[in-house]
């Protein structure tokens, strides 16, 4: 079959499922409940195949254009990740305001105790011809009465497999911010019943900076370990605008001395 005709075809199938989701939108104000919960479900599993194949085609299509494939990693690394807000485009692009346990993408959460969340989140491409990533995050605290404010970033399961404690786990990390800003770092080891944590000062005197976390000063099981996820402390957030450029894990071997 020629390219010709099987675009044609394409094409054609395109056109009729256009015109049944439009028939269907115009069912959903008269059909019966129980038909209607039939068609959201139907609804529900098309756009999640459609978002994903999107978020694939958006993230190959833009990545050649500001060489987002490329990361700031040590020569030893053997492993690497740039988490899915940064890599490419999420649904919903912005919330405002954001609640607690808002998740943004597929794995990362913000997490606050404020009664009135005077917060707002958005994803925005990447213009900067040095960045390396196509997209970033900005986010603007107004008043803020909570006691905490925190991102959580949950590692994909990848992390885990052949990591020891003679590993080193790296966060490289891009932000700029309206007024000076305080952030900490912990990162989190699942292991069995048990939970091993270790936290690091961000130092912000540069845009980019990197913070480096020792595994073999840790009490983890390496045999055991199931889940790996960084947590991201904001001190006195209130009425500051945070721009998080770029976000990077990677892991690489200890220098042997």
């Amino acid at each position: 079959m020629s390219n010709r005709l099987t675009g044609l075809l394409k094409s054609l199938q395109h056109k009729r499922s256009l015109r049944r989701w439009a028939r269907m939108e115009k069912l959903a104000r008269t059909v019966s409940l129980g038909d209607l919960r039939d068609m959201r479900l139907m609804a529900r599993q098309l756009r999640q195949s459609v978002n994903n194949v999107a978020f694939t085609a958006d993230m190959r299509l833009t990545l050649p254009v500001l060489g987002s494939n490329a990361m700031t990693l040590p020569l030893t690394t053997d492993w690497s990740y740039r988490p899915s807000g940064w890599a490419g485009p999420v649904f919903p692009q912005g919330h405002a305001p954001v609640r607690n346990k808002t998740l943004i993408g597929d794995d990362l959460t913000v997490y606050h105790d404020c009664k009135t969340p005077n917060l707002s989140l958005r994803q925005i491409r990447n213009t900067d011809p040095q960045g390396l990533a196509p997209f970033r995050l900005a986010m603007g605290v107004f008043s803020f009465d909570g006691s905490f404010l925190s991102l959580v970033l949950q590692a994909p399961q990848s992390i885990v497999i052949g990591l020891k404690k003679r590993h080193v786990i790296r966060l490289t990390i891009q932000v700029q911010s309206e007024r000076p800003l305080d952030m900490s770092a912990r990162l989190n080891f699942k292991h069995g019943p048990n939970t091993e944590q270790v936290a690091q000062e961000i130092d912000f005197s540069t845009v980019e900076t990197a913070v480096e976390f020792d595994l073999a000063y840790t009490r983890f099981n390496e045999t055991r370990v199931e889940q790996v996820w960084l947590d991201l402390f904001f001190e006195s957030p209130s009425m500051n605008r945070v721009e998080i450029r770029d976000i990077t894990l990677s892991r690489h071997p200890r220098a042997e001395l």
